[in-house]
């Protein structure tokens, strides 16, 4: 009997283990006549890190919104843990853009530390004493794991592209986020420092158990960097109407570390092949 209670005590355990971190149910968004996205089903589990192509204004980064939750679903569900996501920001999820979301009149410690400051003190944005120098402990650790230490009291006008985009990953992984959302973060980065960037994210996902989610327009970036690779596309199209019909997710391919580096355009010919015969069925 006391065997018997013991497994049944495990259960619950199991069984939000196994919860996806996010879910979507048959998710729809739409702006008037204007269908973005439709019929949207799928699961992300704790620590996987989604990579999602697809071409300009297909409703990649209209999904990252709703996940972020500046944007809310027109039909279906968005799940995050189990529960409907909440209608704004908060500190479960935290974004990079493209374009360096940081504050320029903030040196890089104040930036980064400003994350915790608002959570301490919402109105002032401002903590004292030794509240202060424990945050301020917290964010030289954060800046040195982004390579940023010799920078600590710079501006971001005297930072590079590279760096300030380091600046915002410590930002936004300041407060522990459990889901990091990644908006094209690296598409305005010369190659070289880009490979560096990836270097960097790949590590911290690693390191900091994260779940991602990362929208991007260059294939060989998905391929690389996630674990699991989705393709935004139409299944439906009305020459007359191109606002008729929404995207879907039209393929989910997992993917192992290294397996892609090189490879982008042979996986693109595959993908094409079975978004062909999605299509035709």
């Amino acid at each position: 009997m006391a065997e018997n209670s013991a497994e049944k005590a495990k259960e619950p355990q199991k069984n939000a283990a196994e919860q996806p971190i996010l879910e979507a149910r048959g998710l729809w968004k739409e702006y008037g006549d204007t269908v973005v996205l439709e019929k949207i089903n799928a699961k992300i589990r704790k620590g996987e890190f989604v990579t999602v192509i697809g071409t300009s204004g297909c409703g990649k980064s209209t999904f990252l919104k709703l996940i972020l939750g500046t944007e809310k679903a027109t039909r279906g569900k968005l799940l995050f843990e189990g529960k409907p996501i909440s209608a704004e920001p908060d500190e479960d999820r935290g974004i990079v853009f493209q374009r360096y979301s940081v504050f320029p009149h903030l040196t890089v410690l104040e930036n980064v530390m400003i994350a915790r400051e608002f959570e301490k003190s919402r109105f002032l944005a401002r903590v004292f004493g030794s509240a202060r120098r424990e945050i301020a402990e917290e964010a030289k650790a954060m800046i040195a794991e982004v390579g940023l230490a010799h920078a600590m009291d710079r501006y971001p006008s005297e930072l590079s592209g590279g760096m300030q985009q380091r600046l915002a990953i410590a930002q936004a992984l300041m407060k522990k986020p459990k889901i990091l959302l990644l908006d094209e973060p690296f598409g305005a980065l010369d190659p070289g420092i880009r490979k560096d960037m990836h270097n960097l994210i790949h590590r911290l996902w690693k390191q900091n158990s994260l779940t991602v989610f990362m929208v991007t327009h260059d294939l060989a970036e998905g391929f690389k960097l996630g674990s699991r690779l989705w393709v935004f596309d139409k299944l439906r199209v009305d020459p007359e109407s191109p606002n008729r019909f929404g995207a879907t997710i039209t393929y989910d391919m997992p993917l192992k570390e290294g397996e892609f580096d090189d490879h982008g355009s042979q996986v693109l010919e595959a993908v094409n092949s079975v978004k062909k015969e999605m299509t035709e069925k």
